[in-house]
């Protein structure tokens, strides 16, 4: 999937603990951050990158957890396009959206993200790997 080459008019980086506690955060902030760039809570945008970062987050959390090592939540505000991005420290587990078993409880985070994702994917790092989705701001 192709990522938006617009200049960037807003970025924002955290590094965050790799718990259930920073998954948290990491939406917390940055519905927190858009809100100060003029995306306000509640809006459509909030709340779809809100979805987005939480199944990033939880997914850096739950499946690429390396105990010590921190995950890392990165926005950046395009003109016409959000792009999220969480990275962590597996490189090993590349994420792969397919539909869950009717009776699971878990295994829908990444149907969401390319439902409300104009594009996502991966990026390779020295350590770990990034995923990344771009949301078309409305």
């Amino acid at each position: 999937m192709k990522a938006e080459t617009a200049t960037p008019i807003a970025e924002f980086t955290q590094r965050l603990s790799a718990t259930r506690r920073g998954a948290r955060l990491a939406r917390h902030l940055a519905v927190h951050q858009l809100d100060g760039w003029g995306l306000p809570y509640g809006s459509d945008s909030s709340d779809a990158a809100a979805l987005i970062v939480a199944e990033l987050a939880a997914n850096a959390v739950t499946h690429a957890r390396v105990p010590g090592r921190d995950f890392e939540l990165r926005l950046t505000l395009c003109p016409k396009t959000l792009r999220i991005e969480v990275s962590d420290a597996r490189a090993d587990r590349e994420p792969a959206p397919r539909p869950p078993n009717p009776d699971s409880e878990t295994g829908r985070g990444l149907l969401l993200v390319d439902a409300l994702a104009s594009a996502w994917g991966t990026a390779d790092r020295v350590i770990g790997k990034t995923i990344w989705a771009e949301l078309a701001l409305r």
